[in-house]
């Protein structure tokens, strides 16, 4: 479902406990794509990197919020394959954004308590941004939650990758099965409701194959300015869908 829907129900005129919604509508899995960063810095005369610094404390709030209204599976689509192509000061900025939350990450385990999990081709981060993202998995791995995180990652990719490895085990003839349990995200569920922020309208090679029947919500809202009350939207949207899932609800 590629549209924006009013939900049906208002946060600000009825009395809605999120977090039943949450439990009733049966969202175990949220992914964000976080698009916005650059026009929201562009928009107050600022550097993209700006954008992406107020982006990353947005993103951790939003992530903080998910897991206390009792989202079990959080992901979000930090970096691409493709954003290598983006002008090399900006890439370096990212990077540096990334090593200052894997460190802040580690020291507010107490606080985040979820299990991290780096989606994507971890080797062309460099040795020693890759150690870290491998040694924060091992910190956490003991927690319930989830929280994947899509860094150098593609959805193509990964598909190529998860036949590779399926491939190498010595299957002769692939299924579904072989394919999903060798995807990156194999531990976790597939996305109940995909999210995309700043008014863009596609995947942009995100979860190609786990978003299958995922539901899909699209907001104006530029990622610097998303806030509870717009995950609480994009969540009343989704529990006022009818998900079938290819069958027909009985009559």
């Amino acid at each position: 479902m590629l549209f924006k829907k009013k939900a049906k129900k208002d946060l600000q005129n009825e009395n809605v406990d999120i977090k039943d919604v949450v439990k009733n509508c049966g969202l175990r899995h949220i992914a964000f794509i976080m698009d916005g960063n650059g026009r929201w810095a562009k928009r107050r005369s600022l550097p993209r990197e700006a954008g992406h610094k107020v982006g990353a404390s947005t993103f951790k709030k939003v992530v903080k919020y998910c897991s206390d209204i009792g989202i079990d599976t959080i992901t979000v689509y930090a970096f691409s394959t493709e954003n290598w192509t983006r002008p090399k000061r900006e890439v370096e900025a990212l990077m540096r954004l990334l090593d200052v939350y894997i460190k802040t990450a580690n020291d507010e385990d107490d606080e985040n308590r979820v299990k991290y999990v780096f989606l994507g081709d971890k080797e062309a981060l460099g040795e020693e941004l890759k150690a870290k993202c491998i040694q924060l998995e091992q910190f956490t791995a003991h927690y319930n939650k989830t929280l994947n995180v899509a860094l150098n990652y593609g959805g193509r990719a990964e598909i190529v990758h998860a036949v590779n490895e399926a491939l190498r085990s010595g299957v002769t003839e692939i299924t579904e099965d072989d394919i999903s349990k060798n995807l990156y995200t194999a531990n976790s569920p597939d996305p109940d409701l995909i999210v995309r922020t700043a008014g863009e309208v596609r995947l942009s090679n995100f979860l190609m194959w786990q978003s299958a029947y995922s539901e899909f919500y699209f907001t104006d809202v530029l990622w610097p300015d998303m806030s509870p009350d717009e995950v609480d939207k994009a969540i009343i949207d989704f529990s006022n869908r009818k998900r079938n899932f290819g069958g027909v609800q009985n009559a």
